[in-house]
């Protein structure tokens, strides 16, 4: 009887385990009060701060969540064009849907989601913990998955940064490097 219950308990913590969702989970905390924090991620003055060199937002269940990474490239193919915020909960908690860079063609068609949580550690610290999921499984996915594994953790590094200098990012020479790129793209 001990072996069957031990058999049934290692296959029961075998299926947990598969039918577990990949996803990648991110944290920082950064010196900025909740306010500063939130803003970050809500106005289009604070998204090119960190993230990206422009942007359209609508802090807004359905609003525009468009991250222009290159600014330059045609219209679809900027970064994350068209994604949008799925939800807001003031300085606590926003989501918003997500794509794959244009390089996986497959999987950019396909929307994943991500999840940005804020809590004070003080009034002038907050941590910042991003949840991505809704990964498929091989080929591109596991492309997509390895280069978000690393791109998140810049961009949570680029908020820190912004905070800790009080500067905002100086994307002068990625300008530069997505103007050249995208005059060579035919």
């Amino acid at each position: 009887m001990t072996r069957v219950l031990a058999a049934l308990l290692l296959l029961l913590t075998a299926l947990s385990a598969a039918a577990a969702e990949r996803a990648l989970d991110k944290d920082s905390v950064i010196k900025a009060g909740l306010d500063q924090a939130w803003a970050a991620w809500t106005t289009r003055d604070g998204i090119t701060s960190f993230f990206a060199p422009d942007a359209e937002i609508e802090p807004r269940v359905g609003g525009a969540f468009h991250i222009f990474i290159n600014p330059y490239a045609p219209a679809g193919s900027k970064g994350a064009d068209e994604m949008r915020y799925l939800a807001l909960q003031p300085q606590k908690m926003l989501s918003f849907d997500w794509n794959a860079p244009p390089s996986l063609p497959a999987v950019r068609q396909q929307r994943t989601v991500v999840i940005v949580r804020f809590e004070a550690v003080d009034d002038q610290t907050t941590r910042v913990r991003l949840h991505h999921v809704g990964w498929g499984e091989g080929g591109e996915w596991d492309q997509a998955y390895a280069y978000f594994d690393q791109a998140w953790g810049r961009v949570l590094g680029n908020l820190q940064k912004r905070f800790d200098t009080g500067q905002p990012m100086d994307w002068t020479e990625w300008l530069r490097q997505m103007r050249a790129l995208s005059a060579r793209t035919p």
